[in-house]
């Protein structure tokens, strides 16, 4: 009996304190949260909507190549002889389950003009050395792809070294060049369809995408999948965007060549990030990024992908808004901290405040003091059942968008594995919403305050703004990172043998391909 007269007193308090005016503020704001979050996500899925229609209306013209371009006479030979030359470089960082199938729908590309597959490791000893070799002998014949060990980073983060030294390396007639991480998984027209826009408008400084996570059933892979989708918004603009995401980034290959507003010097001297670096470059320049409705890739979360691994990828995400390359990037990054960390706990709260009230609603029969409490005030239920109609709404609209994304993806690759709407558990959708906000905070906080990030078993270390220390150690890391879950230690691995599907994509590729241009 004391325990439950303490808890009616605690309820009574809580009850009392969630009905002040502050409090009620941030119940509406909560509400309203939710809701622009619902119309944001209606008018993404309504960009991607106006694609599928016009795919739609193309196949029924009789246009069967749909998912590669809008008119079939561009697949005409004297139309393919005319399209640029475009470089793809991929850093590698260890093997994965989805890897392999990812680059199988990287290398098979339909695009018809000259083509190059950059693969940069930073040793022979990483696991992808010995998968993507075997790969691109698969394909030797009907593909131009080679690997290229980087060496180790010194002045940078891994990545941005291997992106540079593929640069060096790409052809001297490259007029684009694509940067893809490994976890991308391709559309058979998203190269085309990329350089296409890039050729429609020159100034363009950078085409992007952004990837649809595919949650693999556990609660890290939905906090995942949960902390991209409200991102997608500023994705579904269908052109002009101020977002970039660094796992599809299409360029000028002269602005490498020419270090032009210091791409190169801005990634090579202390980068840790090349998407925000190169947003901030955008930015300070006033360059133009776009995003073109069709850029959204499957992206298959690692089946294993504990919740461990969540906050590590989670960190690794705030860490990003700590590096900077100049003052005006400093003041963005720091406006983002704060505004991400309060509406993430603006979010939050009101959930919190709802089962308050819930709670005490169901204990006043109980208790005289929570029924006086009660009775006084009601408004505490009201709220609460705004806030919930506010989060239905919420779901319903991410449920939408996700099922226009997929259906989209299917479309763009007819021949490529189905993406299903069905896997997705709408329940852990909503409890990922809670975590993620909750945690987003305390883990920019943490990344504040420490300078340092542990990622793919490599420790970086900030100084305003810049890495000013690398160490490299296992014990930094465990054997498995990443969101793919890809081994980084340990035996060399063998990819599984080709599908179907995956042989079904190979002779796509060597009935459109070109034949060997001259280097």
């Amino acid at each position: 009996m004391a325990g439950l007269e303490g808890l009616d007193t605690f309820l009574t308090a809580a009850s009392r304190a969630c009905c002040s005016p502050f409090a009620i503020f941030i119940q509406i704001q909560g509400c309203a949260i939710c809701l622009i979050l619902a119309i944001g996500w209606s008018f993404a899925a309504y960009v991607r909507s106006r694609v599928i229609r016009h795919m739609k209306h193309n196949l029924e013209g009789g246009n069967s190549f749909a998912f590669i371009c809008d008119d079939i006479n561009e697949l005409e030979h004297s139309a393919q002889l005319d399209l640029p030359r475009v470089s793809v470089v991929m850093p590698l960082k260890g093997f994965g389950e989805h890897n392999l199938q990812n680059w199988r729908s990287q290398i098979t590309s339909l695009y018809g003009g000259p083509l190059e597959f950059l693969f940069l490791v930073e040793s022979i000893d990483d696991p992808a050395y010995h998968a993507v070799s075997k790969l691109i002998s698969e394909f030797k014949d009907s593909v131009d792809a080679k690997i290229i060990v980087a060496g180790l980073s010194t002045t940078c983060s891994q990545k941005i070294h291997n992106q540079l030294v593929g640069v060096e390396r790409m052809h001297k007639d490259s007029k684009y060049v694509l940067f893809l991480d490994d976890d991308v998984r391709l559309h058979p027209g998203s190269i085309g369809a990329l350089t296409k826009e890039m050729e429609k408008n020159p100034d363009i400084f950078i085409q992007t995408g952004y990837p649809l996570d595919l949650p693999s059933g556990s609660l890290g892979s939905y906090c995942i999948y949960e902390y991209h989708m409200p991102c997608s918004m500023g994705f579904a603009t269908g052109g002009k965007t101020f977002f970039l995401w660094g796992g599809c980034m299409m360029m000028h290959a002269e602005d490498f060549r020419k270090d032009l507003y210091g791409v190169v010097s801005g990634l090579r001297d202390g980068g840790y990030s090349d998407d925000m670096t190169l947003a901030a470059i955008a930015g300070q320049h006033k360059r133009l990024i776009s995003s073109p409705p069709v850029a959204v890739f499957p992206h298959p979360l690692a089946s294993d992908l504990s919740f461990p691994r969540y906050w590590n990828y989670l960190r690794k995400q705030t860490f990003v808004l700590e590096s900077y390359i100049s003052k005006v990037n400093w003041l963005m990054n720091r406006a983002l901290f704060s505004s991400h960390c309060y509406l993430s706990w603006a979010f939050v709260f009101p959930y919190f405040m709802a089962m308050t009230h819930l709670a005490a609603a169901l204990r006043a029969p109980y208790s005289d003091s929570l029924l006086k409490e009660t009775s006084a005030s009601c408004s505490g239920l009201t709220l609460a059942g705004c806030l919930f109609i506010c989060t239905i709404l919420e779901l319903a609209s991410m449920w939408n968008l996700t099922k226009v994304e997929i259906y989209l993806c299917n479309l763009l690759s007819p021949e490529g594995p189905r993406v299903s709407l069905g896997s997705y558990n709408w329940g852990l959708v909503f409890i990922a919403m809670l975590v993620d906000n909750l945690l987003y905070p305390i883990s920019a906080t943490r990344s504040h305050f420490t300078q340092s990030i542990n990622w793919s078993g490599i420790r970086y270390h900030l100084k305003n703004g810049k890495i000013s220390k690398i160490e490299r150690s296992k014990e930094y890391g465990s054997n498995l990172t990443d969101l793919g879950g890809k081994h980084l230690y340990g035996k060399r691995l063998s990819p599984p043998k080709a599908s179907f599907l995956s042989s079904l994509s190979r002779s796509l590729a060597q009935w459109h391909q070109p034949k060997k241009y001259d280097s």
